[in-house]
């Protein structure tokens, strides 16, 4: 059958109704961050799930395995995955907004996860090579992208040195956002063009086998070879 807009919102709907379940704590996150005064956007639950079970994927067997959040927001996504890498998991999550930091830091400790998660207060482009020289080479098992889409090639480069072979590069916004949908005639929107550009790299890398998963608004996912 033909997909139609219709269609698409349905079954979005669908798999939030059946997929995204969450407890009260995250149900209720992003009404209390639009409160505060963050810009309402986050991962959907389904979306969420998932993250929490590739995180649970990529934490078995491991002792003490570690992921990587590049942008961090109210911390919805960051608690999902780090629930999903267990009570030995880590996860450090990048977000350079205070206002968005302070704000997620509260959130971790509500939902009981704050001893487990690291809040860098800086911009991705910066913290990721100071990772690289504090962890060393393939020390995540995890990484996934949510912050500015016209850094998504630039985080690649940085980013793949500190997966390990196996784990697993999760990126959203792979297909659109509210501003733009991947059917966006090029040149007219720098994010949905370097969104293309990111895809077409991890698609095309000898590094990674990947895919895209056409949930929301995309999640691109690689696994590092």
């Amino acid at each position: 059958m033909k997909m139609t807009p219709e269609r698409w919102d349905a079954t979005n709907a669908y798999c939030r109704e059946v997929f995204g379940r969450q407890d009260d704590h995250l149900a209720g996150l992003m009404e209390r961050a639009a409160r505060a005064g963050l810009p309402e956007i986050a991962v959907s639950a389904d979306v969420g799930r998932l993250l929490s079970l590739f995180a649970a994927i990529t934490a078995s067997g491991r002792a003490s395995p570690r992921a990587l959040e590049l942008g961090t927001l109210a911390g919805y996504s960051g608690i999902w995955i780090v629930r999903g890498l267990g009570p030995h998991g880590r996860l450090i999550t990048v977000e350079p907004e205070a206002k968005h930091a302070d704000f997620a830091q509260h959130a971790f400790e509500e939902a009981g996860v704050a001893d487990r998660v690291e809040i860098r207060r800086e911009k991705a482009l910066e913290a990721l090579p100071k990772l690289l020289k504090e962890f060393g080479p393939e020390s995540f098992d995890l990484i996934f992208f949510d912050a500015i889409k016209t850094e998504y090639v630039r985080y690649f480069a940085l980013a793949h040195p500190l997966l390990r072979r196996g784990g697993l590069l999760v990126a959203d916004n792979a297909l659109g956002s509210g501003e733009w949908w991947i059917d966006t005639p090029p040149g007219t929107n720098d994010s949905r063009d370097a969104v293309d550009r990111f895809n077409r790299l991890l698609a095309e890398h000898d590094g990674y086998d990947a895919a895209v998963l056409p949930i929301r608004e995309g999640v691109a996912v690689g696994r590092k070879r």
